[in-house]
C-alpha cells in the first residue's frame, strides 16, 4: 500500500495550476497519477520509462501482452513517436484531434516496449480535456495511460470510481468531476492503405469515413486468440460485480426475463433507456438515457450501480448499433455473462 494524493481540482483554477504541476512533478519522477479524459479517467506514467510503465501494470493486474495508448497534448509530440502519417491519417488527426480518436502507426520506438507490448507500432491519442492537457502540456513526455480501474472491471467515469479501484495502489488521483463520453476512445490503425477500426469507441465509423473515405472494421474484434493490436480487443472486460443478461428484444421480453430470475429467488438490476424503463415493474431500474450518446455517458456508472450484496443479476438492454451504439454494445457484449436473443 502507498499514500495515494488526491487533488480536487473542480472549483479552484489557481489551486488547479498547481496541482496539476505537482501530478506533473509526480509522473515525471517515474509514479503513476490518475486523470479526467473526456473519455474515462485514465491511469498515467511516463510512457518513455519501462518501471514506470510496469507500475500501471501492477496497480491495474493488467496482462502485460495488452499494448497500451500514448498520450500526448499536441500533433508535434505525436509526431516524436512515430516514424510516418499517411495521408489519410493526417486527415483524420485535423478532423479529430483533440479528441476520442487513437491512432495506431509505426513505431519508432521513442516508447517503452511494454507500452507497445511488443510490438513495432504505438497507439497515439490528444485527448480532448482541460485537466489532461494541462498535465501532458507541463509533464513533456508521452504518458501512457489505459482506464483507470481494475483490469476487467468497467472503466471509471467519475473520480469515486478511481479511489474505490486504486487508492493505495497509486501515487495520486486528480478529481476533475465526470467524464464526458463515458466510453473510450475509437481506435483506429492507421498502418495499412484503408484505415481499419480495431476498438469501436466515441468517434463512430460514419464520422470517420466522412473524411477518410473507406474505413473497415477489423475481424480481430471477435478474435480473442489473436496477439491483440489494441486494448479491448483481448480479455474480459467492463465486468460489473456480478453476472451480466443482455437481452435482445422488447420490454416484455426483458420484463419475461426479469420476472424468470425473480422466480428463482434473485435479487434483480435492471439497465435500460428511460423508453424501455417506463415500461418495466417490480424490479430496481438505472435508467441510463433517452438516447444513445447518454447512455454511452452513463453506462459505466450503471455497470457499477449494482453491487454483490444488493444484486444477484444484472439485466440490461440490447441497444441499436448505430454511431456511437456500436462502442456501447462492443462493451456490454464483453461484460456480459450470457446474451439472451
Amino acid at each position: 500500500m502507498i499514500e495515494t494524493k488526491r487533488w480536487n481540482i473542480q472549483n479552484d483554477e489557481n489551486y488547479n495550476k498547481q496541482s496539476i504541476a505537482e501530478a506533473a512533478t509526480l509522473i515525471k519522477e517515474g509514479n503513476t497519477v490518475a486523470f479526467p479524459t473526456e473519455t474515462v479517467y485514465g491511469l498515467g506514467a511516463d510512457a518513455t520509462n519501462e518501471a514506470a510503465v510496469a507500475e500501471i501494470f501492477k496497480a491495474k493486474g493488467r496482462p502485460q501482452d495488452n499494448p497500451l495508448i500514448a498520450h500526448v497534448a499536441t500533433v508535434e509530440q505525436l509526431r516524436r513517436l512515430v516514424d510516418n502519417l499517411p495521408t489519410y491519417a493526417e486527415k483524420l488527426i485535423d478532423a479529430f484531434t483533440p479528441g476520442p480518436l487513437t491512432f495506431v502507426l509505426p513505431s519508432n520506438g521513442a516508447c517503452a516496449e511494454n507500452v507497445t507490448a511488443g510490438l513495432s507500432t504505438v497507439g497515439v491519442r490528444i485527448p480532448d480535456h482541460p485537466v489532461a492537457q494541462q498535465l501532458l502540456q507541463l509533464a513533456d513526455i508521452p504518458v501512457a495511460a489505459p482506464s483507470a480501474n481494475l483490469s476487467g472491471k468497467p472503466s471509471p467515469t467519475n473520480a469515486e470510481h478511481v479511489w474505490e479501484d486504486l487508492q493505495g495502489k497509486i501515487a495520486g488521483l486528480i478529481d476533475g468531476g465526470p467524464t464526458g463520453v463515458g466510453l473510450e476512445s475509437t481506435v483506429i490503425d492507421c498502418t495499412q492503405d484503408i484505415p481499419i477500426i480495431l476498438r469501436p469507441g466515441g468517434v463512430t465509423k460514419q464520422q470517420l469515413e466522412a473524411v477518410a473515405g473507406t474505413v473497415m472494421i477489423d475481424p480481430g474484434l471477435a478474435n480473442e486468440k489473436e496477439k491483440p493490436k489494441s486494448p479491448g480487443m483481448k480479455y474480459k472486460h467492463y465486468s460489473p460485480e456480478v453476472p451480466l443478461l443482455l437481452v435482445a428484444g422488447t420490454a416484455a421480453r426483458m420484463q419475461a426475463t426479469i420476472d424468470e430470475q425473480q422466480i428463482k429467488g434473485n435479487r434483480v438490476g435492471v439497465l435500460a433507456s428511460e423508453q424501455i424503463a417506463r415500461q418495466l415493474h417490480r424490479v430496481e431500474i438505472r435508467n441510463l438515457g433517452a438516447n444513445l450518446h447518454e447512455i454511452a455517458s452513463n453506462l459505466y456508472d450503471g455497470l457499477r450501480a449494482f453491487k454483490q450484496g444488493d444484486a444477484d443479476v444484472i439485466i440490461c438492454e440490447a441497444f441499436s448499433e448505430e454511431g456511437i451504439g456500436q462502442a456501447v454494445m462492443n462493451r456490454l457484449k464483453k461484460a456480459a455473462s450470457e446474451i439472451i436473443r
